[in-house]
């Protein structure tokens, strides 16, 4: 991991050596990248990684002054592999500075360790692209105006905000696939991460490249806010098993997310966009709108909210056997033990080494009659 003191270095260029540095390696390419623009001749090169490309300067009817807005375009893909060196030093540092710590402080096992150290990561993000995510909604007053979703469709021209929006998602679950090298996941564990990160990386450069981003960033903030809450409803149950009440709500949530996104989706590609006046495919234009993609993109969705519920109900089984296993082994009560017969006393009236007398005279009587 990088930025850590190690004892013993490992031979230069190893599979142990660049893990140990890579955050280091990629903080030093980020930085010769920040140099080409203190020079004329690169500068022109390096902007093309560090800001946002395809700007275009409009003049609305409503404002009076222009308004830049953006594209995107080829370019975009220098801009997103400068942002994922962003990701993966920031994901160092919140493992080395956050995570390491409290892992050190809890002693967990290396299987939720490795868990632990997911949950914290995304927990992190998901947080930050929610607020994100509900301040450019609450600029587009999406509530007031559901419509949007469809109006003036191919939406070609984005803010700025929504534009850095997607190039930073973009950026970062492709930097995830490298981090299963960097951050030794298991064996067992790379297919699920895998699925989700492939699954989050086309979903969001579709929305992205086929001008959907309004309806991608409606669907994204709901479902940041519900896995939020399982990862750090899942970090407070490492800390502490019996803080399980997180799990519950994340469940009820869980669900009205998959049905808002069935519905807005087919509110989308079934009823809104067939009835807008700009029908037909051009690439020139960024349009879009035919029955092919639209099905092919409603039909994507549907099986990914299908896959999710699928592993879901799962996840709910599960939990549910676990917890019927932990009360039936709770309530298994050990048959009492049967009470030993009472012995008879022998014939020469002596049992467990004591002598009974069979006289009910008083000692003192006893006495008088022995003398």
């Amino acid at each position: 991991m990088g930025f850590r003191k190690k004892n013993k270095s490992p031979p230069v260029l190893s599979h142990e050596f660049v893990i140990q540095n890579h955050a280091d390696m990629v903080s030093c390419l980020a930085m010769i990248i920040l140099l080409g623009l203190m020079f004329e001749v690169t500068a022109k090169f390096a902007i093309m990684f560090i800001t946002v490309q395809y700007n275009v300067t409009q003049v609305l009817d409503e404002k009076i002054e222009p308004v830049n807005l953006y594209q995107y375009g080829p370019k975009d893909v220098a801009t997103v592999f400068f942002y994922l060196l962003i990701a993966v030093i920031l994901h160092a540092l919140i493992q080395e500075y956050i995570l390491d710590k409290m892992n050190r402080r809890l002693h967990l096992s290396k299987t939720k360790h490795s868990k632990f150290n997911e949950s914290g990561q995304l927990a992190a993000f998901y947080l930050f692209s929610f607020i994100w995510g509900c301040s450019i909604l609450t600029a587009e007053d999406f509530a007031t105006n559901p419509t949007f979703l469809w109006e003036g469709y191919p939406h070609t021209h984005m803010v700025f905000q929504v534009k850095f929006f997607y190039i930073c998602q973009i950026a970062y679950w492709l930097h995830a696939l490298p981090e299963l090298y960097f951050q030794k996941v298991r064996k067992e564990d790379i297919p699920r991460q895998l699925y989700y990160i492939c699954l989050y990386v086309v979903h969001i450069t579709g929305a992205y490249v086929l001008n959907l981003h309004r309806l991608g960033l409606v669907l994204l903030v709901p479902h940041y806010l519900v896995e939020l809450l399982f990862h750090a409803s899942r970090l407070f149950y490492f800390s502490d098993e019996n803080k399980q009440k997180g799990f519950t709500l994340w469940a009820l949530l869980f669900v009205i997310a998959r049905l808002l996104t069935l519905t807005l989706s087919f509110l989308t590609f079934g009823f809104g966009l067939p009835r807008t006046e700009n029908q037909g495919f051009s690439l020139a234009d960024g349009n879009f709108n035919v029955l092919t993609i639209r099905m092919t993109c409603l039909a994507a969705i549907c099986l990914t909210q299908a896959w999710m519920m699928w592993k879901f109900i799962n996840f709910q089984l599960k939990k549910w056997r676990e917890h019927s296993q932990n009360q039936a082994s709770k309530k298994k009560v050990v048959s009492p033990k049967s009470k030993p017969p009472k012995k008879e006393p022998s014939r020469g009236g002596a049992a467990n080494g004591v002598v009974k007398s069979e006289d009910k005279t008083s000692p003192r009587a006893r006495k008088a009659k022995a003398s």
